[in-house]
């Protein structure tokens, strides 16, 4: 499967990173693998500057598209979470119409990937992890012959970018998928109660009040996050694993009240052969000019304060 993050060289790191993500999977029966398939694939938690982000596919067979509809799917959205799992225990009741596949990816993946130093969004992320599922449930040997996608970006662009890595398969990339196909509110479903569940059931590591936390929705204005991120924040060491600390809402506090910090290899006098000293890598062409401050620091609560 072509890869659209990192140039060849460093696909394994790739793999690597991709292999630290939770993946979580139904059983998969014989006429998932022998019947063709349509597969729906949608996201849960983009948006929050807390808790991990999931994505989600479902697939059953094409001439049980009827009966499928049936089974009560819309949008993960405009359910309640009661609603949202009894749906998902009724899909693991009828494992012998359909499967599914989630990926959660954790905070710290998402700003980790978003602040490497190629260019590489949340956008491609999404893309990447999409195509990473589709291709899951091929390798588990599901017969997928149609996939429809709530779309990420510009959908005639998802659509082309998807029909080529996939030619065999017939592409539908649409906005609000997630209401316009079965499918695809399955998806969502699987992914929202998968998040749901991450959240609730979330292990801090760090050492606070944990009992004591109220993160509210974990969206950036609601004003129950806002505290949380505030209370939480250390100011050497930073946020919790469960915060996005690429998401401007956390660099903000990070900027505003981290410690800042010198390296002592920026006192350091040009080594043997003119070899550069740290700090030279991030002054700006006009040598009288102030240092610039990269992004790894300001994201890291590590703050390059003077020039040399």
């Amino acid at each position: 499967m072509e890869q659209h993050r990192y140039s060849p060289m460093d696909q394994s790191k790739y793999e690597e990173d991709r292999s630290k993500n939770c993946v979580l999977e139904s059983s998969i029966c014989e006429r998932l693998t022998t019947e063709p398939c349509w597969l729906g694939i949608d996201e849960a938690g983009r948006g929050p500057v807390l808790g991990p982000l999931v994505y989600g596919i479902c697939f059953s067979p094409v001439v049980e598209k009827q009966k499928f509809g049936e089974m009560g799917f819309a949008d993960s959205k405009t359910l309640t979470e009661e609603q949202r799992e009894s749906i998902f225990a009724k899909m693991n009741d009828a494992l012998d119409l359909l499967g599914w596949i989630v990926e959660v990816l954790s905070s710290a993946y998402i700003s980790t990937s978003m602040l490497r130093r190629e260019k590489y969004n949340l956008n491609a992320l999404s893309h990447d992890c999409a195509i990473g599922l589709i291709q899951k449930a091929l390798d588990r040997g599901v017969n997928v012959t149609e996939v429809y996608v709530d779309t990420v970006g510009d959908p005639g662009k998802y659509q082309a970018k998807l029909k080529e890595i996939f030619p065999n398969i017939e592409i539908t990339v649409a906005k609000k998928a997630d209401s316009l196909y079965p499918i695809v509110s399955a998806a969502s479903i699987c992914a929202k109660v998968a998040r749901d569940q991450a959240v609730k059931s979330w292990v801090f590591k760090e050492d606070f009040a944990v009992e004591e936390c109220d993160y509210g929705s974990g969206y950036p204005g609601d004003p129950k996050t806002k505290k949380f991120l505030q209370d939480s924040f250390d100011k050497v060491f930073g946020f919790p694993t469960f915060v996005r600390f690429s998401w401007s809402t956390a660099g903000n506090i990070i900027e505003k009240d981290g410690v800042g910090v010198q390296w002592e290899d920026d006192e350091e006098e040009e080594g043997a052969k003119g070899t550069p000293v740290l700090s030279h890598f991030f002054k700006k062409k006009d040598e009288k000019a102030e240092l610039k401050r990269h992004r790894f620091f300001t994201h890291r609560h590590l703050k390059h304060v003077t020039a040399l």
